[in-house]
């Protein structure tokens, strides 16, 4: 049985206070929402801790507000959120993507802000200290070497937060608060193409809420999401495709497609998205874009099915998704 490591627990009541001890106890803290991620890495020791803030105690990092946009405390569970009106009717796509994590059990204990700040994950990474030590580590704990891809000077574990990839097709914001302040950034510049740095956060900022913005919602766009994983429940995603169109005249005038689990960052699809401006929305004209997203995947073999078949069925998932936001065959893209 893998059990925790010592910690000091401390449980600040408002943020603020939460702000004030990460400050205080630097880079050898670590702040939990629910767990589900943070629990089994320390368990394992791919992460380590001398303190643990837990925000389960804060109050003004829960709710959803709702007015012209949507604003998400990073403390609400997925659970929740998946049901929330406000989501479910003007961010169908949202709701279904946090749908889609894990499953119920833990939906009921996950939060949008730890989902937003999951780590990063990889076959050579996600085991426990005794494998791990017998292949000498990985760079992303304690080694030297990327196993993935041994001569690479980087790290490439996966960013496998489903919320993400939705977030960023959604253009929505995170606000980001600290001792020294707080500032909104897009959710796109929250992450680095890094396997290990994969947050462009400050290590003393709290995630304390996601805007939606209300340009948005379903009233000005046509949404879709698509996650693949070998099972319906429970797994990680090995690929998951944002939609986000915006259509005038029948015509699309913005697209934003986002790829998720296959890079160390929600990975945009610009090629596909490019293609799709100026046309209009039949199955010749998706089919031709959605072949353009073979070039943004490169899917390696640090997770799931076989790495060739996964870049192979990209544009057919990145196809289905369209057509799904488009209105065409929409059970394809269920």
């Amino acid at each position: 049985m893998l059990r925790l490591p010592a910690f000091r627990l401390r449980q600040p009541t408002s943020l603020a206070e939460a702000c004030r001890i990460l400050s205080g106890e630097g880079p050898a803290a670590r702040v939990v929402a629910g767990g589900t991620d943070l629990w089994p890495n320390l368990k394992r020791r791919n992460q380590k801790a001398s303190t643990v803030i837990s925000l389960a105690r804060v109050p003004e990092l829960a709710g959803v507000r709702a007015g012209g946009e949507v604003r998400l405390g990073a403390m609400e569970t997925l659970a929740d959120l998946e049901r929330a009106p406000a989501l479910v009717t003007r961010y169908p796509a949202l709701a279904r993507a946090i749908g889609s994590i894990s499953s119920p059990v833990l939906r009921n204990l996950g939060t949008l802000g730890g989902n937003v700040c999951l780590d990063t994950r990889c076959t050579y990474y996600d085991q426990n200290e005794e494998w791990r030590r017998s292949i000498h580590y990985c760079m992303k704990a304690e080694g030297r070497i990327c196993w993935v891809a041994p001569s690479s000077p980087r790290c490439w574990a996966v960013q496998s937060a489903d919320s993400a990839p939705m977030l960023v097709a959604l253009d929505a914001r995170v606000r980001l608060a600290s001792s020294a302040g707080e500032r909104e950034i897009p959710v796109a510049a929250l992450y680095r193409d890094d396997g290990i740095d994969y947050l462009a956060k400050r290590p003393d900022e709290i995630v304390a809420e996601v805007a939606l913005p209300a340009e948005s919602d379903a009233a000005h766009l046509r949404t879709a999401f698509f996650k693949l994983r070998r099972r319906g429940s429970i797994d990680f995603g090995v690929l998951s495709v944002a939609v986000a169109l915006r259509t005038e005249g029948g015509r699309v005038t913005d697209a934003r497609v986002v790829l998720g689990s296959i890079a160390s960052f929600p990975s945009p699809a610009g090629e596909v998205a490019r293609a799709l401006i100026g046309a209009p929305l039949t199955t010749e004209s998706i089919r031709a874009a959605a072949q353009r997203s073979r070039a943004a995947a490169t899917p390696m073999d640090n997770t799931d099915f076989d790495p060739r078949w996964r870049g192979q069925v990209t544009p057919v998932y990145v196809e289905r998704t369209l057509r799904a936001a488009a209105g065409l065959d929409a059970a394809d893209g269920a």
